[in-house]
């Protein structure tokens, strides 16, 4: 997609030993990288990647920066090539969603700076509003821990179900308490959620594969997941110890210019909403 490559797991491997960077075993604070090459950063492909490329093409070459971007299709390879060095740095997630995988998968990775909130939605090819979803309807949702819990939470929010009290980041189907309508739930992996909207009755979307699909979060949801006091804002994060890269601290500041919250308003509408 956009001319940028996309990552094999084998191609992961052969790209470790071309960029020169060591991982640490243990600790991210013992990990060293050649901070004199190219910043290589790993990144869904929208709107992460499109914001760095505007970032690539508008901007780092007047700041110093030598970036280089590399899309990937799942929110896994990011972080263990973050993690093993393969990649400098990466963006593509929030901090519910990094906090479960540095747990689960013993990873390092730090957010360096927020750049932007995708609102999660409801979508659907067969309802027109959430209230016409008839009993017994089937709804499509991620089945990563953190994104089920925000989608079972944006149902919530919006009266479809009701949550057990306590149901934290970690919620699945079995802590609804009140589920008025019979709601039928199809765990799936994120990316394809999207892509489910024709064979289920509705689906809770990422904003981020929902623009990929063509979709308007800001015009077609049929119900949007509110920005206020948000902690799902996505951002750029590294290895623990490499923080004070240069390089990283360099996009860490474009990233969060004036020009970027400009694109970033002018090409999504109010789909994507910068942080900052």
């Amino acid at each position: 997609m956009r001319n940028a490559t996309k990552l094999t797991t084998a191609v992961l491997a052969a790209g470790a030993l071309t960029f020169g960077l060591s991982a640490c075993g243990s600790s991210g604070s013992d990990s060293a990288s050649d901070t004199s090459g190219p910043l290589v950063v790993a990144a869904s492909p929208t709107p992460h990647a499109e914001i760095l490329n505007y970032v690539k093409d508008h901007l780092a070459k007047k700041a110093g920066l030598d970036l280089e971007v590399k899309e990937f299709q799942d929110y896994i390879v990011p972080n263990t090539a973050t993690e093993d060095g393969s990649v400098d740095a990466n963006y593509f997630q929030n901090q519910p969603y990094l906090d479960d995988f540095n747990k689960k998968r013993g990873t390092h990775i730090v957010p360096v700076v927020t750049v932007h909130l995708e609102p999660l939605g409801l979508y659907s090819h067969k309802v027109k509003s959430a209230d016409a979803l008839k009993s017994g309807a089937t709804v499509a949702i991620p089945n990563d821990a953190v994104n089920e819990a925000r989608a079972l939470k944006l149902l919530a929010a919006n009266e479809l179900i009701t949550l057990k009290n306590g149901a934290g980041s970690e919620a699945t189907p079995q802590d609804i308490a009140k589920n008025p309508k019979n709601l039928k739930f199809k765990e799936i992996e994120a990316p394809q959620t999207a892509r489910s909207l024709d064979d289920v009755d509705a689906a809770v979307v990422n904003g981020n594969f929902a623009i990929s699909a063509g979709i308007k979060p800001a015009k077609e949801a049929l119900v949007l997941e509110s920005a206020k006091n948000s902690p799902y804002g996505n951002f750029l994060a590294v290895k623990e110890g490499n923080q004070d890269d240069p390089r990283v601290k360099k996009l860490a500041k474009l990233l969060t210019s004036p020009e970027v919250k400009k694109f970033i308003q002018d090409k999504y509408a109010g789909s994507v909403i910068a942080s900052f």
